[in-house]
C-alpha cells in the first residue's frame, strides 16, 4: 500500500506542470526554473536543519555534477512543456527511465537480452512520438523534451551513485536545489527578468512547492513501497497531465500518440525491472 503515495506524487507533479505552463504566459522557462530552485532550496534548507542533518559532504564533485546536471533537464523539461501538449513534455521527459537504464549498462550492468528488448521498444515509441511527419513545428519542442529525459536519466544516475557512496537523500535534494539555484542565477544576470506580481507568484510558489512535496512523496513510495510497482505508478502522470491538458487548453492526442505513449511506459517499467534484476559495479 506505501506504493499508493507514487499516485499522489504523480497528481502532484502533474499540478507542477499547470502551473509551469500557466506561468510560462508572463515568465521565460530559465526564470520558472530559478523561482523552483530557490524557493525549494529555502524549503529543503528548514527540512535540513528540522532533521539535523549535516550540510558537510565528502563528494561535493558528484553533488555539483547532479547539480548542473539536473538544473539542464529540469530547464529543458520546463521548455518543453512551454512549446508542447503537457502530456507529450511529461513523457518525453520519462524516457529518463530508458535512458537510466542505458547509463547503469554502460557502467557495468550485465545486459540481458530484456533489457536490450526494453530498450528498443523504448526508442520505437520515442520516434513515434517525434515522428515529424505530424505536427513538424514541434519537432523543436519534442526534441527538447527527450533531451530533459536523456538528462534526468544521467542525473538519477549521480543520485545512484551518490546513494552507493552513502550520501544522504535531504542532502542530495538540497544541493540539487543549491546548484540549480546558482546556475539559473548566472543565467538570469544577462537575460531580461520580468517581475513577480500576486498571481504569477502564486503560480511560481505552486511549481515549488507542488515539486517538493511531491519529491518526498516519491521517496516515501520507493522507500517503502515495493520498487518495480511505485516505478509503474509513476507514469500515471501522464494520464493526470493528459486529463489537465485536456480540460485547461484542449489539447487531444491522437491515437498513434497514445500508442507511443504505450510504448515509452512498457518500456521505462521494464527497463526499471531489469536494472534491479542484475549486479552493478560499483567503483
Amino acid at each position: 500500500m506505501q506504493s499508493l503515495w507514487m499516485i499522489v506524487a504523480s497528481l502532484l507533479f502533474a499540478c507542477m506542470g499547470v502551473c509551469v505552463k500557466l506561468a510560462s504566459a508572463t515568465h521565460s522557462a530559465v526564470e520558472i526554473t530559478f523561482w523552483r530552485s530557490f524557493l525549494s532550496l529555502i524549503l529543503m534548507f528548514g527540512l535540513v536543519r528540522l532533521r539535523g542533518v549535516p550540510l558537510a559532504t565528502a563528494h561535493l564533485r558528484w553533488q555539483i555534477t547532479r547539480g548542473v546536471v539536473g538544473f539542464i533537464s529540469l530547464f529543458s523539461y520546463f521548455y518543453a512543456i512551454t512549446l508542447l501538449p503537457l502530456a507529450t513534455a511529461v513523457t518525453l521527459n520519462y524516457t529518463s527511465a530508458i535512458f537510466l537504464a542505458l547509463y547503469l549498462a554502460l557502467a557495468g550492468l550485465r545486459v540481458r537480452g530484456g533489457m536490450l528488448g526494453a530498450l528498443a521498444v523504448g526508442l520505437l515509441g520515442v520516434g513515434l512520438l517525434l515522428k515529424p511527419t505530424l505536427h513538424a513545428e514541434q519537432l523543436v519542442g519534442g526534441l527538447i523534451g527527450l533531451g530533459s529525459g536523456i538528462m534526468a536519466g544521467m542525473a538519477y544516475f549521480s543520485v545512484r551513485q551518490l546513494g552507493a557512496r552513502g550520501e544522504s537523500e535531504t542532502r542530495t535534494v538540497f544541493y540539487f536545489s543549491l546548484v540549480s539555484t546558482v546556475c539559473a542565477a548566472v543565467w538570469l544576470a544577462f537575460s531580461e527578468l520580468h517581475p513577480v506580481d500576486l498571481e504569477s507568484g502564486l503560480l511560481l510558489l505552486g511549481v515549488a512547492s507542488f515539486a517538493t512535496v511531491a519529491q518526498l512523496a516519491m521517496t516515501r513510495a520507493y522507500s517503502r513501497g515495493k520498487t518495480l510497482v511505485s516505478a509503474a505508478l509513476a507514469y500515471s502522470t501522464v494520464i493526470f497531465s493528459s486529463l489537465f491538458g485536456m480540460q485547461l487548453w484542449g489539447e487531444v492526442m491522437d491515437a498513434s500518440g497514445w500508442a507511443a505513449i504505450g510504448l515509452i511506459i512498457l518500456s521505462g517499467i521494464a527497463a526499471t525491472h531489469f536494472s534491479r534484476a542484475s549486479p552493478v559495479e560499483q567503483d
